[in-house]
């Protein structure tokens, strides 16, 4: 036996083997061939000067109209509704609870 020619085989063997694995691996789940890329760079858009200044026209248009600003059916909603305003009394009563709550919170950080 011929120990070279034995060698030249498996290594030409190997090199068949390879050569199907990595066919079988670039095969997608529908068997077609899956395009390997490296991955693609985030690319971000820009606009061309006259492109810039066509939408701020555009834009300035629009405020001008008043198509951007506020919607009156909103605006005449809230007036509609009654509002409801705490009067000195309710506000005093809320600090002083506030107040106690707080003087509480520091005696237990004290102990602590």
């Amino acid at each position: 036996m011929n120990v070279t020619s034995i060698l030249a085989e498996l290594k030409s063997e190997r090199t068949r083997i390879d050569q199907a694995i990595s066919a079988i691996n670039s095969l997608d789940s529908t068997n077609h061939y899956a395009v390997r890329t490296s991955t693609p760079k985030r690319r971000r858009g820009h606009m061309s000067a006259a492109a810039r200044r066509k939408l701020s026209m555009l834009l300035k248009q629009r405020w001008a109209q008043g198509k951007m600003g506020k919607k009156a059916s909103a605006k005449s909603a809230r007036t509609s509704k009654p509002t409801h305003r705490i009067s000195g009394a309710g506000r005093k009563r809320i600090a002083e609870a506030t107040k106690r709550r707080w003087a509480e919170w520091r005696k237990k950080a004290k102990a602590a």
